[in-house]
């Protein structure tokens, strides 16, 4: 077998490089910037990429590699050694390297990395002949091993971690850079010894079989648990492959003179035009990352602003600092993006090991993107373009009251901003398994890993005790939009007795906290919250989102609150008012089943009488605060039961209230009682069945029209829609009724009243006769929650027991409750829009369904050439900038 581009493994190092940033696909995010840098002329340690068609390939193929790649992969490590004058096994002067993966988009921590490959019992000592330091050789030597052991033989890394802890313990010391070189040899041959009683085997000592056991790991990492997850909540595909990138080892554990970082160019949680990082000196790169010892600070303004004693990496090491800040600053230019970076200073030389586009926040991404617009780097379209909308999520719902008291029992690090409110769990399963009960958690852990993404994307919040700001709990929680405070060292974690204790305060697992990952704080019980202001960086993106888009965006709205919310975040009308919501407040709930257990058509419209001035309250308030702009109001659409009561006593109780011999009620509940209700007696079949609730509801409507014109001076011009409609009869006949209601108001008020009547397309027969419904219609709404359910024949209540089997196993690549099925539901749209416009062209279109504040459905909208979608009011800003995304990609 052999790939499809024929060309394996691409080579890059001393300024020259075979691929370039715009090979991603096939050579990874990783691999593709590390051949950009060098063709840039950062110094970069030589090295090779193994294609993402090679993992592919492996497992299209019984897990099989492709032919010839072992002669290629041979060639290209005597080429890097010939490139840093060593040899691959060579005894006197070995070559080491790293194997890390590289996927086309990042994701942090979800694969597999091993470092210090190359080393055995004999290139270890040429490896300390050659730096002049033992010490670093053998402690390379017990990394090594310890990594290659978890990585690629599958052994307990906390088995290792504690055996180092115990030795340190015998031996005095607090820190792993006290161990002396002889300890260090000490430790390994305990180390081989647990490596050969766990495995059977004893440790490898061929380089060549090192090798290829980290490249297997590094591509069957592709399929691990946490990285499928990580896909799954990123909706990466899963036939996109990982590349592998083999490098020579440069090292920031050779003494004082050598470091390793991890560096930002702009702040990731508040997008802040500074130099964000941290750095150790005589580490190596997962030092930095794992928590393990508390890094420091790159710049000197963030040691001094962080209170930190130890000096900063500007102070330690101002040469290698300007170095680094220049080509921080080539770099961002040259990308146009902030990035994320990692470094290794070996014996004073700088070395550039990696840069990406950096996670960050969405307000850091909001702050970012208009400064980069205004500096001129980028322009507005690229701005917009550039926000994900899902993630401004994070920025409309409240955050902590300034003003509330808080009991602050401890503090750590603002990894993440937002605010979060929940129970203390220790584990990641709990977390997950609260979520799934509907609970809050905020996960508390000594320090997080890749193990834990599900756990972290279950939880509101996540508190460690160990990591810096760059530690892979505050990069996770960061990409999430995850409130996250880490390094909270005061905090001691006991996952045994289920608590942690802080300041002689005992918090058990059930109790509840408050984090602030704005100010690293973390607090005893729930804090009040306030609404988010929403201008500044986030007003500017609207606006140039604005400016782009042609879809209308409107708000599903049956309250005033929400319409006020709605408008707040720039809806331009309700799409969609559910009047059944009007209905269940104590008065009207008794109103609704006055009418409902009515024998006659004269004791309904008795009953029915009561709910009118009600009814009309509420439209007209809604009127007031749309001003003008366009509100599709739905008549009733829940099946009748829906509001009886069910349970003996609740039965009981109603009929007293209601005056009424529960045996009549009783009858009445088992009378109306449905097999399958979204499929029963319900929508328009309510109006052809008891056509007196649809006059009331339209009498409302236009009597609110000229009671609001009359306080506003604008009559509102509101759309009645008609739902569930089947056919062209149906359609008619409701239709009828509203416009005899309508003649009849404008001629006891004297008043015009102008209005759109047409209906919710919620079935697929609908969508089939559109062009016999939209002889009369005059604008269809697109109910795609209930098409979706017709379409499939599921419940979305129900789905949710097998909606997860389907989705893990491929049959379907979403949840078509979440994103519209385009190739199903949407083409039963597209036939609905296409036929209604070929009898009406000038109805107007659009979604009601919550798909409206989903961003794929609504590029799906934008396509589709419908006039607007209509989403929940938190919504309406993903649905703004959404729609302006679907139309810069379009022009």
């Amino acid at each position: 077998m052999s790939t499809s581009s024929g060309k394996m493994v691409y080579q890059f190092g001393d300024g020259q490089a075979d691929g370039t940033a715009k090979d991603k696909e096939l050579l990874g995010g990783k691999g593709a910037n590390l051949a950009e840098m060098c063709q840039l002329g950062v110094p970069v340690p030589p090295g090779f990429t193994i294609t993402t068609q090679v993992c592919t390939g492996y497992y299209n193929n019984d897990n099989a590699y492709p032919d010839g790649l072992e002669a290629d992969v041979a060639a290209a490590v005597k080429w890097v050694g010939a490139k840093v004058g060593a040899g691959f096994g060579d005894k006197a002067n070995p070559l080491l390297v790293s194997v890390r993966s590289g996927a086309r988009v990042s994701m942090p921590g979800m694969m597999d990395t091993v470092l210090n490959l190359g080393l055995n019992d004999e290139t270890v000592r040429g490896l300390a002949e050659r730096a002049g330091d033992k010490r670093f050789a053998y402690d390379s030597y017990r990394r090594f091993i310890q990594m290659y052991s978890d990585v690629v033989l599958g052994l307990d890394h906390d088995a290792f971690e504690d055996m180092l802890g115990e030795f340190k313990d015998e031996n005095g010391h607090e820190l792993d850079t006290d161990v002396t070189a002889d300890e260090w040899a000490t430790l390994i041959e305990r180390f081989k010894a647990l490596v050969e009683e766990e495995s059977g085997e004893p440790f490898p000592q061929d380089v060549n079989d090192q090798l290829w056991g980290a490249v297997g790991a590094v591509i069957k990492s592709w399929q691990s648990a946490r990285a499928i997850t990580y896909r799954k909540l990123n909706e990466i595909p899963d036939g996109w492959g990982t590349a592998v990138n083999v490098q020579a080892m440069v090292f920031g554990n050779m003494g004082d003179t050598s470091a390793t970082g991890v560096a930002f160019t702009r702040n990731p949680s508040t997008g802040t035009r500074e130099l964000y990082g941290e750095f150790l000196v005589n580490a190596q790169g997962e030092d930095v990352v794992a928590g393990i010892r508390t890094p420091q600070n790159i710049t000197e303004a963030a040691r001094i602003e962080a209170g930190m004693s130890d000096p900063s990496l500007e102070q330690l090491m101002p040469e290698t600092f300007k170095e680094l800040t220049g080509i921080f600053d080539r770099l961002e230019a040259h990308y146009r993006d902030m990035q994320d970076l990692e470094f290794t200073i070996q014996d004073g030389k700088l070395w550039m090991l990696q840069t990406r586009s950096g996670k960050r926040t969405a307000q850091a991404a909001l702050k970012i993107a208009v400064d980069m617009a205004e500096d001129g780097l980028i322009t507005k379209s690229e701005a917009v373009a550039r926000i994900d909308p899902g993630s401004l999520d994070q920025l409309l719902h409240p955050t902590l009251d300034p003003k509330a008291e808080r009991d602050i029992i401890a503090s750590g690090l603002p990894a993440s901003p937002g605010a979060a409110c929940g129970e203390v769990v220790f584990d990641s399963d709990e977390a997950e398994q609260a979520k799934a009960q509907g609970r809050r958690v905020i996960l508390v852990r000594v320090e997080t890993s890749p193990e834990d993404i599900h756990g972290m994307h279950a939880a509101e919040g996540i508190l460690t005790t160990r990591g810096g700001m760059t530690s892979h709990a505050a990069v996770v929680a960061r990409g999430m939009g995850k409130p996250c405070v880490s390094g909270a060292g005061a905090i001691h974690v006991n996952y045994d007795e289920q608590k942690f204790t802080v300041m002689g305060q005992s918090v058990q697992a059930g109790d509840i906290v408050t984090i602030d990952g704005a100010s690293g704080q973390v607090m005893r019980g729930e804090i009040p919250t306030i609404k988010p202001e929403l201008s500044g960086d986030f007003g500017h993106i609207m606006k140039w989102a604005d400016e782009v888009r042609r879809l209308g965006i409107r708000a599903n709205a049956d309250t005033p609150t929400d319409a006020r919310m709605a408008r707040e975040f720039g809806a331009e009308g309700i799409g969609l008012c559910r009047t059944e919501h009007m209905f269940f407040e104590n008065e009207r709930i008794a109103a609704v089943r006055e009418m409902i257990v009515a024998d006659t058509d004269t004791q309904r419209r008795t009953a029915l009488a009561k709910l009118l001035p009600m009814q009309r309250a509420d439209f007209v308030e809604l009127f007031e605060i749309m001003a003008g702009l366009p509100v599709t109001i739905r008549l009733l659409d829940p099946p009748l039961h829906e509001f009886l009561p069910h349970g003996e006593e609740e039965i009981l109780e109603v009929a007293s209230n209601m005056d009424i011999d529960p045996e009549v009620l009783r009858a009445r509940v088992a009378e109306l009682d449905e097999f399958n209700p979204m499929l029963g007696h319900r929508g328009c079949r309510l109006a052809v069945t008891y056509p007196e609730i649809a006059e009331m509801q339209a009498r409302a409507i236009f009597e609110a029209v000229v009671e609001a014109t009359g306080k506003a001076g604008t009559a509102p011009i509101p759309e009645v829609m008609i739902p569930l409609i089947a056919g062209r009869a149906e359609y008619d006949l409701v239709a009828a009724s509203i416009s005899a209601v309508h003649a009849e108001v404008e001629a006891q008020s004297g008043q015009k009243i102008e209005f759109l009547c047409g209906t919710m397309i919620e079935l697929p027969r609908a969508c089939l006769k559109a062009d016999d419904i939209a002889g009369a219609a005059e604008f269809f709404s697109f109910g795609t929650n209930d098409l979706t359910q017709t379409a499939f024949g599921i419940s979305r209540d129900d789905s949710a027991r097998f909606m997860n089997d389907y989705v893990n196993k491929g049959i379907w690549e979403r949840d078509p409750f979440v994103s519209i099925d385009v190739d199903g539901v949407g083409e039963l749209v597209k036939i609905g829009v296409e036929r209604g416009r070929s009898v009406r062209p000038d109805i107007k279109l659009g979604i009601c369904g919550e798909h409206g504040g989903d961003p794929a459905s609504v590029h799906f909208c934008h396509a589709t050439d419908l006039d607007y979608v209509s989403c929940s009011p938190f919504r309406v800003p993903i649905a703004r900038l959404a729609a302006a995304q679907a139309a810069i990609k379009d022009a």
